[in-house]
């Protein structure tokens, strides 16, 4: 942390504390739909909803964030959207009310993503950005590792509504945090003025390129609540998996920076490849798991997937894309990811039934394999 800039300490303190807000509401928030009449459809059509929200947003913020002079005030709104609305989930009488306020919430979350991505890789030097972009999945784990438990404690002596409206409380810390602490670089000037009239730069193939194979793996990459229903198949109590998510995170707060420091040294590329192989080895252990334990270790090693991949994949873009197309690359990306993981998951889901979970699984696992050998095919950055 002492090598890394001061914004990028800070913005992982604001995803940290609106992490924590979020899971204080998330673990909760089915329960209480049903409690105001919801279906199930109606409670799986909320979190689809928002999420697809969410990814549309990521990708037309990522070009506001290319065109806008600073890039500070898109996160700040995004961020405060979503903080002054998910508490209203207190005063919700009805599902849609629910539904509106996540689709609201979402919105927020999609105007920030890319540009706070950008900001990140624009403070940051090209050797650091591995570990600058992992410390930040590790704050956000932590915050969503700390979250559930907040909410564990609170509903021993508060209702659910209680809980909700004190969720504003880490959400107006992430603002302050932001405003006050978050300072936006310079942006690098370009080596030539844009002529009026001119079209656009282009994503360089290169980078299409590995984003046609984070595409294939996302194809794979299903849901987690699959785990959680392959773990109460083993034998694991429905009580206990608030335990076993906790574990996940756990795992994943713990490792995100140091795997993404490493592929500042070994390079990105192997990181993928090796975060990808432990992917496909998980899920073959979910398909092959016949006891309790082996659901617990399997938990803890998916964390290491996590660490290895998810502040490498965001850093590789920021590698592959020059500065002035930067938000947009990470638009798209966000939004490729959010769009493929709706037929990842109904996909999974078809092979459940129809065939076996263990066959769900192993599809899983062989688009893993096909994604991690499909890195070799990538080039890599340009050298200045």
């Amino acid at each position: 942390m002492k090598r890394l800039p001061r914004t990028v300490v800070a913005l992982g303190v604001v995803s940290l504390l609106t992490d924590a807000s979020s899971e204080m509401i998330i673990p909760i928030l089915p329960a209480f739909l049903v409690s105001l009449g919801a279906s199930g459809a109606f409670v799986g059509a909320v979190d689809g909803v928002a999420e697809t929200t969410s990814s549309l947003m990521k990708l037309i913020a990522g070009a506001w964030a290319d065109r806008a002079a600073r890039k500070k005030p898109l996160v700040l709104l995004g961020y405060g959207l979503a903080s002054i609305m998910r508490p209203l989930v207190a005063i919700a009488q009805a599902p849609w009310h629910v539904l509106v306020i996540r689709f609201t919430d979402r919105i927020g979350k999609g105007v920030r993503t890319a540009p706070r991505d950008a900001l990140i890789a624009q403070a940051t030097p090209a050797d650091r950005r591995g570990a600058a972009y992992g410390f930040h999945r590790a704050m956000d784990h932590t915050g969503a590792l700390i979250g559930p438990l907040i909410a564990y404690v609170l509903l021993a002596w508060l209702p659910p509504r209680a809980i909700f409206a004190l969720a504003a409380i880490p959400a107006a810390a992430s603002l302050v945090a932001l405003a006050l602490f978050v300072k936006e670089e310079a942006a690098p000037r370009p080596a030539a003025p844009p002529v009026a009239g001119a079209a656009r730069p282009r994503l360089p193939r290169r980078l299409w390129a590995y984003l046609a194979v984070i595409v294939v793996f996302t194809l794979g990459n299903s849901t987690d609540f699959f785990l959680l229903l392959r773990a109460q198949d083993a034998g694991i109590d429905a009580t206990l998996t608030p335990l076993l998510w906790s574990l996940l995170h756990l795992s994943k707060a713990s490792l995100s920076t140091p795997l993404g420091a490493l592929s500042d040294r070994v390079g990105r590329r192997g990181l993928l490849f090796f975060g990808w192989g432990v992917y496909a080895l998980v899920y073959l252990g979910f398909a092959a798991a016949t006891a309790p334990w082996h659901i617990w270790a399997l938990f803890a090693v998916y964390g290491v997937y996590f660490a290895a991949t998810e502040g490498v994949e965001k850093a590789l873009i920021a590698d592959l894309a020059p500065p002035e197309v930067r938000g947009r690359a990470f638009g798209v990306y966000h939004f490729l990811v959010g769009v493929c993981a709706l037929p990842a998951s109904i996909g999974f889901g078809v092979v459940w039934d129809r065939v076996s979970h263990g066959a769900a699984f192993a599809c899983g696992a062989a688009l893993a394999g096909a994604a991690a050998l499909g890195l070799a095919l990538v080039p890599g950055p340009k050298r200045s």
